[in-house]
């Protein structure tokens, strides 16, 4: 029944896509996100249907689409770039084979990120791609989150729809995505028109925002609890009562913690102590293998560079028995571990100018999102109230991503540049109202003056 359901929402959404082409825009938006040929076991299984809304999303632009108020800026070219020099060190990876599986993906990102903002030309498109992003991944989410009241979850024991451990059904990689997502639902909540907000569009959201905050819990994720602590102190940064909303957050925090699941406070606590924990550990020793290896490949080594990395760790790991404490150091040897970290991930696949490429596309994004943010937060013209609440949303949730891949590898993860065009065509729309408005008004037929009679 899931299998037949899914199919009819994809193809009536394709089918409405030969009327109204941005619907193929997100059509491919919520393929890329959820993606039900992977929940699908029988018929969108065996079908392409990313890559046919991927084409069906450029071709229905080019010849169909109205192209007024589309602009090119300066981040699109950023993505551009990076990704031609993420070509050019495609073809002489370390790995070539395992270089091109990756880059299968990851050019259809980068396209994508550059094309998005091109089509999202008004209020309603940006609000349209919004609300198709924080629904599709608010799917997983609320599965997620009714598992882990059920059950309590667990590191890697928290299956999603599917049994599959990539994308957005990876544990870190969807605790972050899934805190990333609580200040766009609560923007849709508060300025949304498709759906205006009433008191169960706010109680959705707001019930979103919880399940978005129980998925660290399900899933044990570390990275999870530290991106919810950039959340909060984002959320602070601008909160006119600062010192109550800290006191109510802390007593929240503070009764929450019985209630937690022992499989999740006993992985919080490696946080402190990563020299027990041989994730932690092994972390650090790729990060410290990164460094030497971009001294001597300064361009990076391409895709799924780490590979070929070979580590000794140190555990230490301490027992007390009364008045005695007895100290244990092993020697664990491993190969071919992940980054764990995009910065990392930048370094050694793409070297140091695909770090500062990829530094400086997240920067400018912050800055732009400030920039507007304090632009329209006072005297606002009429009509232009949700901007800059909008790009507090999209700072917050690009704070939390950048936050998050200090110790995920998601440099490359479809969902944050799917953000990133969000504030894209959020900085051009705000670029063109700043531009003052001329109107082309027909000169008058103009009568022929008698010549002036000399006095």
């Amino acid at each position: 029944m899931i299998d037949l359901l899914l199919t009819a929402f994809v193809f009536a959404m394709l089918a409405a896509g030969l009327r109204k082409p941005f619907v193929l825009v997100l059509t491919y938006l919520y393929i890329d996100i959820l993606a039900p040929q992977k929940i699908s076991w029988f018929l969108l299984h065996n079908i392409p249907i990313s890559l046919i809304a991927f084409v069906l999303a450029f071709i229905g632009y080019l010849y169909v689409d109205d192209k007024r108020g589309s602009r090119f800026t300066l981040r699109q070219g950023l993505i551009a770039l990076l990704l031609v020099y993420c070509g050019i060190t495609t073809l002489g990876a370390d790995f070539p084979q395992e270089a091109l599986t990756k880059w299968d993906w990851v050019w259809k990102a980068l396209v994508f990120a550059i094309f998005l903002p091109l089509t999202l030309r008004t209020r309603l498109r940006i609000e349209a791609a919004t609300l198709v992003m924080v629904l599709s991944a608010g799917a997983i989410v609320i599965g997620g989150s009714i598992k882990t009241l059920v059950s309590g979850g667990g590191y890697g024991e928290l299956h999603l729809f599917v049994n599959d451990n990539s994308g957005l059904y990876e544990g870190s990689i969807i605790s972050c995505v899934a805190i990333a997502i609580i200040p766009l639902a609560l923007w849709l909540a508060r300025f949304g028109t498709i759906f205006p907000p009433d008191w169960k569009v706010k109680t959705f959201a707001w019930a979103l925002s919880f399940a978005s905050v129980l998925i660290p819990v399900g899933t044990a994720a570390r990275t999870g609890l530290l991106c919810l602590g950039a959340l909060v102190s984002m959320a602070l940064r601008t909160a006119r009562r600062r010192v109550l909303y800290t006191l109510l957050i802390a007593g929240v925090g503070l009764v929450a913690v019985p209630f937690l699941p022992p499989s999740f406070t006993t992985r919080m606590e490696t946080i402190a102590n990563h020299s027990a924990d041989q994730s932690a550990s092994t972390r650090l020793a790729v990060w410290a293998w990164t460094l030497d290896y971009a001294k001597e490949h300064p361009f990076g080594g391409g895709f799924e560079a780490y590979r070929q990395n070979r580590l000794s760790i140190d555990m230490v790991e301490t027992q007390a028995s009364g008045n005695t404490t007895a100290t244990e150091v092993a020697t664990v040897t491993d190969r071919g571990r992940a980054y764990h970290s995009s910065y990392f991930e930048m370094l050694g696949e793409q070297g140091w100018p695909g770090l500062a490429l990829w530094l400086l596309l997240h920067g400018l994004g912050v800055w732009q999102m400030e920039v507007l943010r304090r632009r329209f937060r006072r005297e606002v013209p009429e009509g232009q109230e949700w901007i800059g609440p909008l790009a507090q949303a999209l700072l917050q949730a690009q704070v939390v991503y950048l936050v998050g891949s200090l110790f995920v590898g998601i440099a490359f993860q479809p969902f944050c540049y799917m953000v990133v065009a969000l504030q894209c065509a959020l900085w051009s729309m705000a670029q063109r109202l700043r531009q003052p408005r001329t109107v082309a008004v027909p000169l008058a037929r103009r009568r022929p003056r008698a010549p002036a009679v000399p006095a």
